[in-house]
């Protein structure tokens, strides 16, 4: 029978509702279309074909491929647990982007006193949702619901008011999004699994176990992930060269850190064989640590080298790290996150910095001013007028040195570090609060808790479900099954 503690019957619908009514006002009083959804402002000169839905749609269809199916089916690798890594991403998903629709809406796309909603606003929505997703992989199987839902309401204003402070003050080069959104949903959700530790799982957990078909189905996932990666990397850089650049850099890191995983999983392994932890995961990495200059002229043979780094720094913080945090620092980082986002993200960062330091006008020309922005003469310039003579569409910047640009680019990893760790402290402790519905551990990594499950619930690959005692932490039990 459930534990009354964790009933949902009351508990979630009454916080579903709740929100869905704070959302519907919301929109209602300040969500409008913008012009090229807008009927009003069409005309005789309107060019229907020209409209920006035909520019970003594509990237917002393929980034929907990776939030719900890439995310969904990655997280569903616990065997007893596939129901709540999908459906709950499903969930989770959803609400992030109705919440953050207004939330970036305010600080972005706010004027004459409405949010102007366009294609444009949901890619940045989804962005949003992926942090929200991340920072979900840190506390996999040992929140409820309605612990989730709550996560993703704080979490998107923090991440709101980070990005608006990063790219209103800082203005810094994060294309892909390896500051903004790898590194800050990484140290978020850190910061939430610290709240939430749970000594007792220190040394595993007898359903924290992978089966042959919850693996299949979470390297499905990884491909949906891998395929899209250069949509997710490319939808915001500047169109034209920079935006065929981000999409090289993107499948080079990733083909790179691919094949590198292959090798290291059969190295480190102790029979030689590969484990399905590393090819869900680490092949990856790539993708991040090519974000920070995924649209900077860098060249293939550098991103290449990226994506072998991001793979061995990911692969050894699986092997090494992750326990160390589980033990000694109070970090149950279930997925592995810091892994696959943080360190690589911290790479992409460093990678980033040296490509703005590295960047004159001999490589990259009049566009050097267009990829760096800031860089660009200010307003009154006469260096400005020679070059809008060249670039016509060129826009004043604020004269910043290489130099300059470089030191605004750490000043943001830092402090998206800072606040995202103190949004995730403060976020699980109001998780920590009475009456959320938390599993208890022996209730963890179950979907019998929260779900109706099918009769052959119990049984895995045929075979009645065994109960294994005592195990280390997920990424050793994981490693284990591979090496049976």
């Amino acid at each position: 029978m459930k534990n009354k503690s964790t009933n949902l019957r009351v508990r979630l619908p009454v916080l579903i509702f709740a929100l869905e009514v704070m959302i519907v006002v919301l929109y209602a009083v300040f969500v409008t279309y913008e012009d090229d959804a807008n009927a009003l402002v069409q005309n005789n000169q309107t060019r229907p074909m020209e409209n920006s839905l035909y520019q970003n749609y594509p990237f917002f269809a393929d980034i929907q491929v990776m939030i719900f199916l890439g995310f969904g089916c990655l997280l569903a690798f616990f065997r007893r647990y596939g129901f709540g890594g999908m459906v709950f991403n499903f969930l989770i998903a959803t609400f992030t982007i109705q919440w953050a629709i207004l939330v970036q809406g305010f600080f972005q796309f706010y004027y004459d006193g409405k949010i102007h909603l366009g294609v444009l606003n949901l890619i940045h929505a989804e962005f949003a949702c992926a942090v929200v997703l991340i920072s979900f992989g840190a506390v996999l199987g040992k929140t409820s619901p309605v612990q989730l839902l709550i996560m993703a309401l704080l979490e998107i204003p923090v991440f709101g008011v980070t990005e608006w402070a990063v790219v209103k003050y800082l203005k810094i080069n994060d294309a892909g999004g390896s500051i903004l959104i790898h590194i800050f949903a990484c140290y978020f959700g850190l910061g939430v699994t610290f709240v939430l530790y749970r000594p007792n799982l220190n040394e595993g957990h007898p359903k924290e176990w992978t089966s042959y078909q919850s693996d299949l189905l979470s390297v499905m996932g990884t491909l949906f992930l891998w395929v899209f990666w250069p949509s997710f990397n490319s939808a915001l850089t500047f169109k034209g060269d920079d935006q065929h650049r981000a999409v090289l850099h993107t499948f080079i890191g990733l083909s790179a850190s691919t094949i590198t995983a292959f090798a290291l999983s059969s190295i480190l392994s102790k029979n030689g064989k590969i484990s399905m932890a590393d090819v869900q995961n680490v092949t990856l990495a790539g993708g991040v640590t090519v974000g920070a200059s995924v649209d900077m002229m860098i060249s293939p043979a550098a991103s290449y080298v990226l994506g072998i780094l991001g793979c061995i720094a990911c692969m050894l913080g699986y092997k090494y790290l992750s326990p160390f945090l589980a033990h000694r620092l109070r970090l149950q980082d279930q997925c592995g996150i810091h892994n696959l986002h943080g360190l690589t993200g911290l790479i992409s960062s460093l990678a980033g910095i040296c490509a703005i330091l590295l960047a004159t006008e001999e490589t990259y020309g009049p566009s050097l001013y267009q990829t760096f922005s800031h860089r660009a003469p200010p307003e009154g310039d006469p260096l400005l007028v020679e070059l809008q003579e060249l670039i016509p569409d060129l826009e004043a910047g604020l004269g910043r040195t290489a130099r300059e640009q470089a030191l605004f680019q750490v000043a943001a990893v830092f402090g998206t570090i800072a606040v995202a760790a103190v949004g995730g402290l403060l976020t699980g402790v109001v998780l920590k609060l009475p009456y959320l519905a938390s599993p208890s551990n022996d209730k963890c990594f179950d979907d019998e808790l929260f779900f109706n499950v099918p009769p052959d619930y119990n049984c895995v690959n045929g075979l009645q479900d065994v109960d294994y005692g005592p195990m280390f932490s997920e990424t050793q039990t994981r490693l284990m099954l591979t090496e049976e």
